[in-house]
């Protein structure tokens, strides 16, 4: 969902029926440092000056993320 429309009613209605952790997904996708963040370090692992997995464990370290396995 485009973030434009995040306050529409249907937009409303569909974030408050998620559970936290779908929540904390559509909140850190409307936050402009986290939406930086991935798009830097999206462009370090692309130009090969770090590790795929280091740039994610850095990232998901800084926003206190846990990815499921």
């Amino acid at each position: 969902m485009p973030t434009e429309y995040w306050r529409s009613p249907e937009t409303i209605d569909r974030l408050n029926r998620l559970e936290r952790p779908g929540f904390a997904v559509e909140f850190l996708r409307r936050n402009p440092d986290y939406r930086r963040d991935f798009v830097r370090t999206q462009r370090q692992i692309a130009r090969a000056s770090v590790d795929a997995e280091t740039a994610q464990v850095g990232l998901a370290r800084r926003w206190g993320l846990r990815f499921r396995p």
